[in-house]
């Protein structure tokens, strides 16, 4: 045998290897996320007042679990990260007092002290209620680079994070209604 086919054929085995460590490590991930696991999130009373950072189960549903308690619209954008129409979120033009939920798990995302006008069309927050119940990750869709914007808890999709928000964070989270269940404050979710 050659010196180069022993090269090539020892980078072939190499590769061979990466490749099989990469699909163990997939592998590994998926089961993990069938089965759940558990997540840090933060806990607010019906005020609005944190009331602690607990370990609870990670929120895993077949798809047709979730299109089963979701409406269609919610399921499209939960669960398949769809994005309502500008201006046709329940949510949109709500100034009244409350918490926003997780329409999947009832985790509470964000509290209308953060919310702003910002002429997008959809809910707008300077920040979320707590950073241990929303994930935000890279999103390459549409021949862009946004960051998504997700609930720790179930994984719901709940819409992107830009840096045009106003002070003082400068950021805004720019959700859709169909993601989120309003309640006002002091009142509890059934």
């Amino acid at each position: 045998m050659s010196e180069q086919s022993k090269r090539l054929y020892r980078r072939g085995f190499l590769m061979s290897l990466i490749g099989g460590a990469g699909v163990f490590t997939l592998a590994a991930a998926v089961d993990r996320g069938a089965h759940g696991g558990k997540v840090r999130i933060a806990e607010f009373d019906a005020n609005g007042r944190k009331t602690g950072v607990v370990e609870v189960d990670k929120v895993v549903k077949t798809q047709a679990e979730w299109f089963k308690q979701l409406d269609s619209e919610q399921f499209d954008v939960t669960r398949k990260e769809g994005t309502e129409r500008a201006g046709s979120g329940k949510y949109a033009y709500n100034h009244a007092d409350g918490l926003y939920h997780c329409i999947c798990c009832s985790t509470v995302l964000f509290d209308s002290k953060t919310k702003f006008e910002s002429g997008t069309g959809w809910p707008s927050f300077y920040q979320p209620i707590a950073k241990e119940n929303v994930v935000e990750a890279t999103d390459r869709s549409f021949g862009a680079e946004r960051t998504k914007v997700s609930c720790a808890r179930c994984d719901a999709h709940l819409g992107h994070v830009f840096d045009d928000g106003p002070k003082p964070t400068g950021l805004r989270y720019c959700m859709n209604s169909a993601a989120l269940n309003f309640v006002p404050r002091g009142k509890t979710t059934a």
